[in-house]
């Protein structure tokens, strides 16, 4: 099996799955989450799949980079940016990864307590 063919983010950012997607271009797409753990919650994925963060190679810089300036553009594009938000990424099962394909959460829109 082709983990790209049955990737739910994958699917998504090909138009297969429905979302409610606040920004896109030709590397990235981000959508609402469907469970938010905040006001602002919002997925943004490469388009190319990656299982995650760890998976990345170096020659795999400009996902980042993009995946980075998008995260920044959605944070304005969302008015969180001036009061704060985070930005997160799981990797693997231990660290709560639950879709095996890289994707950050911007979360905001309320004070958010540190991380323990």
């Amino acid at each position: 099996m082709d983990d790209r063919s049955e990737c739910i983010f994958c699917r998504i950012a090909r138009g297969e799955i429905p979302a409610t997607v606040v920004y896109q271009d030709e590397h990235v797409v981000a959508f609402r989450d469907i469970q938010p753990t905040a006001p602002t919650h919002v997925l943004v994925i490469p388009r190319e799949h990656v299982s995650s963060l760890h998976a990345l190679t170096p020659e795999q810089r400009d996902i980042m980079s993009n995946l980075l300036l998008a995260t920044q553009r959605i944070a304005e594009q969302e008015g969180i940016a001036e009061q704060g938000y985070r930005v997160v990424t799981n990797v693997g099962e231990w660290g709560g990864q639950s879709v095996p394909h890289l994707h950050f959460h911007v979360l905001g829109g309320r004070p958010l307590t540190a991380l323990g």
